[in-house]
């Protein structure tokens, strides 16, 4: 037996007891009136608020009952927002706007959306992120980085001159990391850093906390608001960026999630993430059951190193993908499920560490070439149903992303889509819950838990996450389901607008410019890289011998990481670790 399978008892544990306590609230006349009771108490709290056309709605949508199964089967199965299990929401306001007149205030003002972007040297992307952030009252930055530093790899190695900066930011060395995020306050309470990189990412991280000493000082550490991705399993599962061995990876990570956790109390150094599975092919369901079984995975793997689960549990966060399938009506309200009952029943972890805190990317697979316009109304349609899932932070992609990085026009108007819906609509900042708890909801919901549940048993029996990881199970799996996705494309069963239906009599190219990083920019970044390594010529051999008595010593890497990026590359670190560790050969 595994984890897993302790999961699957747990949730169906769970599932009996709110049918026993809708079954007593039926049966039960003293029972029934508590919570009659306990029900007008909460629709008295709940307060309200006049909408700009007159309209007094109360500040959160209840079912309008005052049965006691019915109120039974909301508080038990489903609980307020911000209480277990959580499904409604993991906090109370979410998405609300102030309310002047009311005593209860939103506790998550913080706007939800996460601006996106990696371009050239690190300069041009800092240029981005200054211009997306001109009327944001938090700071929320999403940073991709470009092909040689998502493998570990220096500007300078063979073969990668022409892919400098190209979808994704270069960054070699400290001095990169310190002009990417020049002119942003690193320690603020409204500023945050979300790094997508996972092979190297504790060197990543490393540059960042380093930079950051060198700009604010050491105090600022504590301080530090962000995470870096770095799922390895996932990688392993469906996108292929991983360089070390399996083990010596999960080790690095782990070194990784020990340090902040104990040292960077408000970092998250891991974002649990689907959204790579999803885009790899893999359908909702197996987004979701592979996403919480690789959490659990990890959750297993921290705990075994001697780690409390209520330290480093409220500091894992996850990334799901959003798409147009009806699956995604309900799907993170059922992975907030699934993730509180096996933290608190499994593995004893208290409220914080059963928060499945959640940012959204919307899907980078349903944008097309094909009259690319339409994407703009596809995103839209995926941001409604990701904030209909109450989702903690959202990144909207750009309509001309199936062409290029995005440009500033579709970069704007990605962000603003985010803004109509969340300021300029009435969707979410009047009411909370407006759209949740549907009959067709509630449906989907049952449908997906049952689904994710089928999917854990299947890894159960391979013998858990690790060993059916190895055996290609996740893989071979989200393969099967990505060419049934594109045979259903090819055949017209899944209809794609503007591809397979209502395509136009005649096509022409779009006028749409394609951001590429120029020749002498690339040279610029070669020559930065020299210079930097000719004046620490002669500290790196020193920092990265001291670095291999700490590997070889059973160490905590991350921290000998903070020194080696002061005198060392990214490429340099990454060289002498796999002469350590050696490198990753994927399974056959």
């Amino acid at each position: 037996m595994n984890v897993l399978a302790d999961i699957i008892e747990a949730v169906e544990a769970f599932d009996r007891l709110v049918q026993g306590q809708v079954r007593k609230a039926r049966t039960d006349a003293k029972f029934g009136a508590e919570l009659r009771k306990s029900w007008r108490r909460i629709r008295q709290r709940v307060p309200s608020i006049e909408t700009p056309t007159g309209l007094n709605l109360p500040r959160l949508a209840l079912p309008q009952t005052d049965e006691p199964a019915e109120i039974a089967r909301y508080l038990y199965a489903e609980g307020l927002p911000g209480e277990f299990p959580f499904v409604n929401a993991a906090y109370p306001g979410m998405y609300l706007a102030q309310n002047q007149n009311s005593k209860i205030k939103n506790q998550k003002s913080e706007e939800p959306t996460r601006l996106f972007a990696g371009l050239g040297l690190a300069e041009d992307t800092n240029q981005r992120f200054h211009y997306l952030t001109r009327q944001q009252a938090s700071i929320r930055l999403s940073t991709a980085f470009d092909g040689p530093t998502l493998y570990g790899l220096d500007s300078d190695a063979d073969g990668v001159f022409g892919k400098i900066g190209e979808g994704g930011v270069a960054i070699d060395t400290i001095e990169d990391m310190e002009r990417l995020y020049a002119g942003f306050p690193l320690g603020d309470a409204h500023f945050s850093a979300s790094m997508t990189i996972n092979g190297p990412a504790p060197i990543i991280l490393a540059m960042y906390v380093a930079a950051a000493k060198r700009r604010f000082g050491p105090g600022v550490v504590v301080r530090l608001r962000g995470t870096v991705q770095a799922d390895i399993l996932k990688e392993v599962q469906a996108q292929n960026e991983i360089i070390f061995p399996l083990d010596a990876s999960l080790r690095f990570l782990t070194d990784m999630v020990e340090f902040t956790t104990t040292r960077m109390p408000r970092w998250y150094p891991i974002s649990i993430s689907g959204y790579h599975i999803a885009e790899a092919g893999a359908t909702p369901v197996q987004q979701a059951a592979y996403t919480l079984s690789n959490g659990f995975a990890y959750v297993e793997l921290f705990r075994a190193r001697g780690l409390d689960a209520n330290r480093f549990g409220p500091r894992l966060s996850f990334f799901l993908d959003c798409a147009l399938d009806i699956e995604y009506l309900a799907l993170a309200r059922v992975c907030r499920k699934l993730w509180a009952i096996a933290m608190r029943d499994v593995f004893g972890a208290g409220p914080p560490a059963q928060l499945f805190k959640l940012h959204t990317q919307t899907s980078g697979r349903s944008l097309i070439t094909h009259e690319f316009k339409n994407n703009l109304t596809r995103t839209a349609v995926e941001l409604l149903l990701a904030y209909a899932n109450a989702t903690n932070s959202c990144h909207s992609n750009s309509a001309d992303e199936p062409f290029t990085t995005p440009g500033e026009e579709y970069v704007r108007l990605a962000a603003h889509a985010q803004a109509v819906l969340l300021e300029e609509s009435g969707l979410f900042k009047f009411m909370m819950n407006a759209l949740s708890g549907s009959p067709g909801m509630k449906i989907v919901e049952q449908a997906v838990e049952a689904a994710v549940l089928d999917e854990f048993r299947a890894i159960a029996q391979l013998g858990g996450v690790l060993a059916a990881t190895e055996l290609r199970y996740q893989r071979s799996q989200i393969q099967a389901a990505a060419h049934r996705y594109e045979r259903q494309i090819n055949e017209g069963l899944r209809p794609v607008i503007g591809l397979n239906r209502y395509r136009a009599p005649k096509e022409s190219l779009p006028e749409v410019q394609v951001i590429r990083t120029p020749r002498a920019r690339k040279q610029l970044q070669l020559d930065r890289l020299a210079r930097f390594k000719r004046s620490h010529r002669q500290d790196a051999p020193a920092a990265l011998d001291r670095l291999a008595k700490v590997v070889e010593a059973g160490g905590n890497v991350f921290a000998e990481l903070l020194r080696a990026v002061e005198h060392c590359s990214l490429g340099q670190i990454t060289g002498r670790l796999h002469e350590l560790v050696g490198r990753y050969r994927p399974t056959v």
